[in-house]
């Protein structure tokens, strides 16, 4: 019976799935960002986040401690260098779950586990975008103000367009038009 054993075993005896886990841990924080299935994701996230914590706390029994679990050393140095410092300020949630649908051989929900403060692209998104009007009615000032210069510019333009040209040629044309019509009769 499974009384009181709410983790995912992942189908794993303990030892498989305590290295299985470790590999994965080490790899999310050498990488920043692993491919893996849903399940193992979530079991990821309960096993990577509370080591990331504790590595907030740069001392020698809390490196050890974090050693015992992750079995790297390049892990652990990566982790207390690089990784401790971006989510200094940061209180949980270190982690990210993308789901990506899923997999083609046997339909396992995939997905992306990455760590939070790594991803650029979610960091430059998050600006909201200037909401456009279509009213014509809610136009600021400012732009009431441009648009009457650029249509003063304009017919000023204009103007100066229709000075330039000499007039006697239009008055020939319409001669033209008359000995036409009586040629075509």
């Amino acid at each position: 019976m499974r009384h009181g054993k709410k983790f995912n075993h992942l189908g794993r005896t303990s030892s498989h799935r305590k290295a299985m886990l470790a590999n994965m841990a080490c790899s999310l924080i050498v990488h920043k960002r692993i491919n893996t299935t849903l399940a193992k994701a979530k079991a990821l996230r309960l096993y990577v986040e509370p080591l990331i914590t504790k590595s907030k706390d740069d001392s020698t029994h809390s490196r050890r401690v974090v050693f015992s679990y992750l079995k790297d050393k390049h892990a652990v140095t990566e982790l207390y260098r690089d990784v401790a410092a971006k989510v200094a300020d940061r209180p949980g949630g270190y982690t990210r779950i993308l789901r990506t649908g899923n997999r083609l051989g046997d339909n396992a929900e995939m997905c992306f586990i990455e760590l939070v403060d790594y991803n650029e692209n979610m960091l430059t998104e998050s600006k909201p975008k200037a909401k456009k009007t279509r009213r014509r009615g809610a136009k600021k000032a400012t732009d009431t103000a441009a648009v009457e210069n650029t249509e003063v510019k304009t017919e000023a333009k204009a103007k100066a367009k229709t000075e330039d040209k000499p007039k006697a040629k239009p008055a020939a044309k319409k001669e033209d038009k008359k000995e036409d019509d009586k040629s075509a009769e």
